[in-house]
């Protein structure tokens, strides 16, 4: 019943907040008010709920002052598929699709140029692209930011063949204008024609924590894995995109749909926009 009880407590508290009841740089009530507030609940149980709220990053207690709340980060809306690669009429690049989004919702993107190296394909990445367990692969590294602040990560893995048949620019450290896929159509006449998503949650690993500025305990983090495939069905690159759970949303568009009732402004309320 207690944890129950201290759980009930920071889920009413984190919907005061949401609600406004709790502005951004508001002072919480003090552990005394909350216990009279939640029928006369003990100092531990305010405590931990307490605790609860300060994990999900919506409050922060300074010695002596008190428990404040904290102002909400504005969810980034990525879509997942309906944008073409890249978006047409748009520009290019490996971030093309990214860029798009954040132009849709009025956000400030930054796309850092590209870490590339060579590595012999573990177990993973060797059956994504259908590989022999041990064959080199072309990585490439892609840290995102919005707004200044770390957002996503993405690594794609590349058979090393596509290297000595003739597409040297995978080894640049530089972003690819037209896109890798768009620059591997015209390079080697490999064309992706379809993709395979998953999406999986999971506790961040310490790059992760280090990079996203995570909270040590009780941080996830959102796994996209994407393998694209070409005409015959043969996959040609493996990505695997890593987002922090508390500053984005996923969305998948098929077909033409209206503005996404899922958009939030830059304030952070929900409006009729984009995505």
């Amino acid at each position: 019943m207690a944890v129950a009880r201290y759980r009930d407590i920071a889920d009413d508290l984190a919907r005061r907040i949401e609600e406004g009841e709790f502005a951004a740089g508001a002072r919480l009530p003090t552990e005394e008010q909350l216990m009279v507030d939640y029928d006369n609940a003990s100092r531990n149980t305010i405590r931990e709920a307490v605790k609860i709220l300060k994990t999900r990053g919506l409050v922060e207690t300074t010695q002596g002052r008190g428990t404040f709340v904290l102002e909400g980060t504005v969810p980034f809306a990525v879509t997942l598929a309906g944008i073409p690669e890249p978006p047409a009429g748009g520009a290019g690049g490996e971030g093309a699709a990214y860029r798009f989004d954040a132009q849709l919702q009025g956000r400030e993107f930054e796309n850092k140029d590209p870490r590339v190296e060579i590595q012999r394909s573990n177990p993973e990445v060797a059956r994504a692209l259908a590989l022999k367990e041990g064959t080199r692969v072309v990585l490439r590294h892609q840290e995102r930011l919005i707004e200044g602040r770390s957002w996503s990560l993405q690594t794609t893995y590349y058979p090393m063949e596509y290297v000595t048949l003739g597409a040297e620019r995978l080894l640049d450290d530089e972003d690819i204008e037209e896109g890798v896929v768009a620059y591997l159509k015209e390079a080697l006449g490999v064309e992706q024609t379809a993709y395979r998503d998953r999406i999986t949650a999971r506790a961040p690993d310490t790059n992760e924590t280090n990079f996203f500025t995570l909270r040590d305990t009780g941080s996830v983090v959102i796994v996209h894995d994407r393998v694209g495939y070409d005409r015959d069905q043969k996959p040609i690159r493996f990505t695997r995109t890593v987002y922090p759970a508390d500053r984005n949303q996923l969305d998948l568009v098929v077909g033409a749909v209206p503005a996404s009732p899922w958009a939030y402004d830059k304030g952070g309320a929900k409006k009729g926009g984009s995505s």
